[in-house]
């Protein structure tokens, strides 16, 4: 979901204000801003279902939430988190 919502905000910002403030396409960042504010409300949730579901430590659902402002920082985050999980279950399967 954290690829889903960074797509989106890219989208949002390279693609849809370019065309609203250059070629007078307002309603552009409307749909756009429309389809990632959906995206982001399901990022969130996703990301509360993680926290109740493995338990992750608190700082990790803050990250997840920050990273969201922050053009890239969903890919930077979601390759950590995955390399973490990795280690988690390879670890699992060898206790």
């Amino acid at each position: 979901m954290g690829i889903a919502d960074g797509i989106s905000l890219l989208v949002l910002l390279l693609i849809a204000m370019p065309l609203k403030y250059f070629a007078g396409l307002p309603i552009v960042v409307t749909i756009v801003g429309s389809l990632h504010g959906a995206i982001f409300v399901t990022y969130v949730i996703a990301i509360a279902i993680v926290q109740l579901r493995i338990r992750w430590h608190i700082i990790y659902s803050l990250i997840a939430g920050v990273v969201a402002f922050i053009p890239f920082g969903n890919f930077i985050f979601d390759k950590y988190i995955k390399q973490a999980g990795e280690k988690y279950y390879a670890a699992k399967i060898n206790a």
